[in-house]
């Protein structure tokens, strides 16, 4: 996950260039607070309970612009369009004065990461200087895409990471330097994340950390489909554009080391008995009637010997592991590396949903990805489908992946922790 190869590694590409960018921020005194206003990204919003909660934080919560609510998708966004125009007019957001890059802090009690936010020029994977590690789903990039074009706006940004060389000069260099100052804004979530941003306009600064990113490459750790996002609306614009840049954070984690989780998927419509019944014979299932935490503790110990998944719905937990090595055969694809063949989610989707539960994995009716665990049970249990619960990957795994190439299944990581969606925006036509 941490990999970035000094440029020299790859004549043919470039590093990284991370530009500049007048700021949109709320102004304080127009809100009720600047918690009040913050969201988790659009993708980590549990739906719908999630949503009602942060629309009632606080009339201008940036949830407001990164998921409207309307009748149709074209009237979702003209909302979110109308939304960020009248809030710009009010002066609810407004720009910095001076474009710059932003040090943004995020802090709890066992976490503190830094990094740097800016409009990051876009590359192909080919290019080698971004990698992505995961593959995505064709109509979350139309559903971005188009409320991207509505808005002219990155409206939160993606996380990116990349491997300093702790040197004392350069852009980690900056960051830390840049914390000693008082900050632009400073404000605690409601999850006990404490957060605090600054601007970098110094000139010296500012190319000190250009140089220094110049020799890296990243990887995306949260916001695959933002960044598929921002090249599809790139090939819409002829270039030179603002769209030839898209907003990230960029953590070193050589510095700050982010935490992995897995993402959980929803089945709609598959009753618990009825993914039970179907692997009778593939795998070993083992009904658990202990409590969440301890399912999970036995989820993690049955992952160390291989595949294992933790169903949930119908208010027990049932630990399926130890496939069928047949099974694993005639439906996974023998063309990849061993490392991805064998993968949680490459099981998950290829063997479990494709050919065991038949589970279309592109059709919101019939599948959810949820990051919370306890809300994934919760719902299946609400709706009567099955929670299938999943283990993290290691980090290194991603690394490697990512290092030959090769996109893991959608949806297999949660890097973080990840950026509050509402500290700063960036508006194109600034």
């Amino acid at each position: 996950m941490n990999y970035a190869g000094p440029a020299e590694e790859n004549p043919a590409r470039s590093g990284l260039e991370l530009t500049p960018f007048r700021g949109l921020r709320y102004d304080p005194d127009r809100v009720g607070s600047l918690a009040a206003v913050t969201s988790p990204p659009y993708d980590v919003v549990v739906r719908p309970d999630g949503l009602l909660h942060l629309e009632s934080a606080d009339p201008h919560n940036i949830v407001r612009l990164i998921l409207p609510q309307a009748s149709t998708p074209d009237a979702r966004n003209e909302q979110a369009a109308e939304t960020l125009r009248h809030w710009l007019s009010e002066g609810v957001l407004a720009p910095d004065t001076e474009p710059g890059l932003y040090v943004y802090e995020q802090a709890d009690r066992t976490i503190l990461q830094r990094g740097l936010i800016g409009a990051l020029r876009l590359s192909e994977p080919a290019d080698g200087v971004v990698l992505p590690h995961e593959d995505v789903i064709p109509h979350v990039i139309a559903d971005r895409a188009a409320l991207m074009r509505a808005t002219s706006a990155n409206l939160e940004p993606l996380l990116l990471t990349y491997r300093g060389n702790g040197s004392t000069t350069g852009a980690t260099a900056v960051v830390e330097r840049t914390t000693h100052r008082p900050p632009l804004l400073s404000t605690t979530t409601e999850d006990g994340f404490s957060h605090r941003l600054w601007a970098v306009t110094d000139p010296a600064d500012l190319a000190e950390i250009q140089s220094d990113l110049a020799s890296h490459q990243a990887l995306i750790a949260d916001g695959h489909h933002r960044w598929a996002t921002y090249l599809r609306l790139r090939a819409e614009h002829p270039t030179p554009s603002p769209w030839d840049y898209g907003l990230v954070l960029l953590v070193d984690t050589a510095r700050h080391p982010l935490r992995v989780r897995a993402i959980h998927r929803l089945l709609h419509q598959l009753p618990v008995a009825d993914a039970l019944s179907a692997l009778d014979g593939l795998f070993r299932v083992r009904h658990l009637t202990v409590p969440l935490p301890e399912a999970l503790n036995a989820l993690a110990d049955a992952a160390t010997a291989g595949n294992a998944f933790l169903l949930a719905g119908d208010g027990s937990f049932h630990l399926i592991d130890a496939p069928d090595p047949d099974l694993l055969a005639r439906t996974i694809p023998a063309d990849h590396p061993a490392t991805w063949r064998t993968l949680d989610a490459t099981v998950l989707h290829a063997t479990l949903l494709q050919h065991v539960w038949h589970i279309p994995e592109d059709s919101p009716a019939h599948i959810a990805y949820i990051h919370d665990t306890a809300a994934t049970v919760e719902k299946a249990e609400g709706d009567g489908g099955t929670a299938v619960l999943m283990h993290p990957v290691r980090e290194e795994v991603v690394r490697d992946l990512a290092r030959q190439g090769i996109k893991m299944p959608r949806k297999s990581t949660s890097f973080g922790p990840k950026p509050a969606s509402g500290l700063v925006l960036r508006a194109l036509e600034l």
